[in-house]
């Protein structure tokens, strides 16, 4: 019935068949498409069914390989952990014996000894198995187990170490049970200890959580069903874990966990396979790893399930790919034989339907064009003529689209437009296709500044589509200039100089000659922002690029790169005066204060000069070299110029590296504090000392002072410097105080940048209230140069520190510019006299007639004295002779830790006796 159906919607293209007469035409057509169908799904399922055994070969292998390289690395882990027990117990064995029995382990504890959570016990026993000293109460030991240690090491002379398994006693059980999982189980380390005469002393004890023997566990991935095992020589489970589980230690006879019989080699894999019994029912693979110094196997297990996932997964995969691949077969062959059923009854022509109409409108909707070829009788294209367009493409041109039409284009050749486009039509004649942007000239026929001009070949025929894109290119041209202009000055920017250099290099290159960089940091710009505001600051920075664009030739450039720092190019420099000229008057143009409203500040330029090609041949060397040139400036003292030097970089790189570890060591507390004594000059008591910081790298040991400090002054770090010392010093304070010992005054050195900040009073304020510290027993030290740094500030810092009940001192007195006047104006409690005098004394009458000149102003003033740097006796006697009140030196102590200083405490009198005199 369908095929005749079929013949009769054909129109009677083809005579009326029968159904039998059909068939038997046909037969191997028929035939043919499923035949080949179920070729193709044998095919498929063989190659389907062959490749998952392969893969699931491959991932038995890979988890295999898996669980004995999880082996050796536990094995190993093992092997470390008890290589450390081994030395642990050494060491802890010498230091017993070599104290005679001093030591206490509980003390060691609280020093951070044996403190780590895995150690559950340490400690001596005597011969009798009763603790000497022990981090924690013996009663977590069963007695049982105190005695088999003392019966083993009494019957062996062997000071080996020995291992034996534990539990916890009962009596901490309620310890152990607020850790979800924790582990009662303990790992016994003994040693057999020895008197002077080698006669059996008792036994060192450590024991260990036998989950710690574990933690492997946590820092590989073993899955949800993972295990692992510390097995030892008789069988024995020190410490195992399965999952998420860790389960106490058992001795072989006691657990059915593990058959270890597979463990006869030193290492190995298999899959357990139901030969080993798992608690948890979980059938896995099995590695094992025999430790070489020690009796125990490291072993380790993976999931079957967990291993074999990624197996299924892919099988999964394969199995659903295949049956798709079948349903998609068997639908391809069913269509497949449908329409060969078809094509044997019916001959299908396709006629593709292209209507150059058509394909003009289906990239756009602007204006489109039919543009027909003219050929002459040798094929050639002589002409182009216009057979159709849309209204908007006739409105580009200013006419209708019925004058359009039947133009002709050579009628137009004598416009360059037309005479362009002719050749560009010629060209997609043979390509087929075209398309681009065009800017057209002044006085085109569109009346347009941008065209999109889109060309495609249909037969004889092109489809020609013009877009206006004016309008994008005129935001395409503002997004290009935002992108190379700075916002808030309207100068080029630093991606407009990224951009340019190389050009300007190049030319440079070619051209040979010079091109200087100026890298111009604006000096105290920071300040106006701080303490103005961001908007003030703004427009320093505008009137800033206005000087800079008012000294420099038309054809220079200035580049904001941010913040207060631009770039000038000089394009080209004929030498180094020049650039050095230009540097002059930008310096002597930012001479000139700015003025904000009414007040008027002052800025200056820090300025670095690097050349091309002499200081480098590309943008970032060129750049890099001035603005190292620039730093050396600003460490210099700032306010004028120089040029790059090659030394400079290691100097400058050498010094940055010391900021960003300065930064770093203050975030990680690298910083400590030492103390050297100050004593009176008549008696030698202690009566104060001086706290001093001192830094302690990781890497280079402890940095000298001299190198760190500079730098940190210089970058703004020793202000937080400052506050970490004070910080420390009244945190020890209050540690001495509460170990009920009579504490002498602490001075600390304030610089003249912390002390200018204005918030010293406030940081010392809030250190004392933390710590509870009698302000009396602090001391302030401030150089005479942060004294004379802004005068009335100077005196209120002075007065609000004072008011604190806090001494104040003049430090290294002699070397600044400080007066009398000054001196009874700032009203100082004492001054110290700087080591350079003090090392004088002896040596010449001049350096003791300075000293007696300062000790007779200051104890006129009311002030006391202290003399710094005291090394010699006979400066020391000097100095009692001059009626000095405190001195400070090496002679009397070098700076020391706070645990030394507590003993210099306790002394009290530290001047060292003279050496007696013998008498011959």
């Amino acid at each position: 019935m369908f095929l005749r159906q079929f013949v009769n919607n054909n129109n009677g293209a083809m005579v009326e068949m029968s159904r039998g007469d059909f068939l038997k035409a046909n037969l191997r057509l028929i035939l043919a498409w499923p035949l080949l169908g179920l070729v193709l799904c044998a095919v498929l399922w063989t190659a389907t069914l062959l490749q998952l055994e392969a893969e699931k070969k491959v991932a038995q292998q890979q988890a295999l390989d898996s669980v004995s390289s999880l082996s050796k690395a536990y094995g190993q882990y093992l092997l470390r952990t008890l290589e450390q027990m081994d030395q642990l117990t050494l060491q802890l064995k010498y230091e017993w014996e070599n104290s005679r029995g001093q030591l206490r382990l509980d003390q060691l504890k609280t020093q951070g000894m044996y403190a780590l959570p895995q150690f559950a016990i340490v400690a001596i026993l005597d011969r009798k198995g009763q603790p000497v000293t022990a981090t924690a109460p013996l009663q977590r030991l069963r007695v049982n187990e105190r005695s088999d240690f003392l019966l083993r090491h009494w019957r062996s002379n062997s000071s080996a170490l020995r291992i034996a398994l534990g539990r916890a006693n009962a009596a901490n059980a309620d310890d152990a049970a607020t850790v979800p999982g924790a582990d009662e189980s303990l790992v016994h380390f003994t040693r057999r200890l020895e008197d002077e005469d080698g006669n059996f002393d008792g036994v060192l004890l450590i024991s260990i959580h036998s989950s710690y023997f574990s933690e492997f566990y946590n820092s590989v991935s073993f899955g949800k069903f993972g295990m692992s095992a510390m097995v030892g020589e008789e069988g024995e489970l020190f410490s195992t874990r399965l999952g998420s589980r860790v389960l106490p230690a058992r001795s072989a006879q006691a657990t059915p966990f593990l058959d270890t019989s597979f463990l006869e080699t030193e290492s190995g894999a298999l899959h357990s396979g139901g030969r080993i019994a798992f608690s948890d029912k979980q059938s896995r693979y099995v590695g094992w790893q025999a430790l070489k110094a020690y009796p125990f196997t490291a072993v380790v297990g993976l999931s079957d399930g967990e291993m074999l996932h990624p197996y299924e997964e892919t099988r999964t995969i394969y199995i659903g790919i295949a049956l798709a691949v079948t349903m998609l077969l068997l639908a391809f062959t069913a269509i497949a034989t449908m329409l060969s059923l078809r094509l044997a009854w019916r001959h299908h022509q396709s006629e593709g339907v292209r209507n150059a109409y058509r394909m003009a409108t289906e990239g756009t909707s602007d204006g489109f064009y039919i543009i027909a070829a003219l050929r002459g009788a040798d094929g050639s294209i002589l002409d182009f003529e216009m057979v159709d367009c849309n209204e908007p493409g006739a409105g580009y041109f200013g006419v209708r689209r019925e004058q359009l039409l039947g133009m002709r284009l050579q009628s137009r050749a004598h416009e360059p437009y037309f005479r362009d486009l002719i050749h560009n039509y010629r060209a997609a004649m043979v390509s087929g296709f075209s398309e681009e942007e065009i800017e057209l000239p002044e006085g085109n026929p569109f009346k347009l500044r941008w065209i999109r001009r889109r060309v495609v070949r249909s037969g004889d025929r092109l489809a020609v589509t013009l877009q206006d894109i004016s309008t994008a290119k005129e935001h395409e041209r503002d997004l290009r200039r935002l992108a190379n202009e700075d916002g808030l000055t309207g100068l080029p920017n630093r991606y407009w100089l990224q951009q340019f250099l190389p050009g300007a290099l190049g030319r440079a290159a070619i051209a040979r000659h010079m091109l200087a960089l100026l890298f111009i940091d604006l000096d105290g710009f920071k300040d106006i922002n701080d303490t103005q505001g961001h908007a003030e600051g703004d427009k320093v920075l505008r009137a800033a690029s206005l000087r800079l664009k008012a000294v420099l030739r038309p054809g220079d450039h200035v580049v904001r790169l941010g913040g207060d720092e631009f770039v000038v190019v000089l394009d080209p420099v004929e030498d180094d005066s020049r650039a050095e000229q230009v540097a002059q008057r930008i310096a002597i143009a930012f001479d000139e204060p700015f003025y904000l409203g009414s007040e008027r500040h002052k800025m200056g330029a820090s300025i670095g000069i690097s050349l091309y090609p002499r200081d480098g041949a590309e943008t970032d060397v060129l750049l890099k070299n001035a603005d190292i040139a620039m730093y050396a400036v600003k460490v210099a003292g700032k306010g004028h110029h120089r040029f790059f030097q090659p030394e400079l970089f290691e100097t400058i790189r050498s010094r940055r590296e010391l900021e960003q570890s300065l930064v770093a060591a203050l975030e990680l507390d690298q910083f400590l504090v030492v103390y050297q004594p100050r004593v009176d000059a008549m008696s030698g008591q202690l009566c104060s000392m001086e706290a001093l910081v001192r830094w302690h790298h990781p890497q280079h040991g402890m940095v000298p002072p001299l190198e760190f400090i500079p730098v940190a002054e210089s970058s703004g770090l020793i202000s937080q410097l400052g506050e970490v010392v004070i910080e420390k010093v009244c945190l020890q304070m209050a540690r001495w105080q509460a170990s009920g010992l009579e504490l002498v005054p602490v001075s600390i050195n304030v610089s003249a940048r912390q002390f200018g900040r204005g918030d010293v009073h406030q940081v010392l304020a809030s250190a004392l209230a933390r710590h509870r510290i009698d302000a009396r027993l602090i001391e302030v030290e401030i150089t005479e140069s942060a004294m004379m740094d802004e005068q009335n500030r100077a005196v209120e810092q002075l007065s609000a520190i004072r008011a604190l009940g806090v001494r104040l001192l003049v430090d290294d007195f002699g070397t600044g510019y400080s007066s009398l006047s000054q001196l009874q104006k700032f009203a100082m409690d004492g001054l110290k006299i700087d080591r350079a005098f003090t090392m004088e004394l002896g040596r010449s009458e001049q350096g003791e007639v300075f000293v007696r000149a300062i000790l007779s102003m200051a104890h006129a003033l009311g002030m006391s004295v202290v003399a710094e740097g005291v090394e010699t006796r006979e400066q020391l006697d000097i100095l009692r002779t001059l009626q000095c009140n405190e001195v400070q030196g090496y002679f009397i102590s070098r700076p020391v830790p706070a645990e030394q200083m507590l003993a210099l405490m306790h002394q009290r009198f530290l001047i060292p006796l003279p050496a007696p005199v013998l008498a011959l």
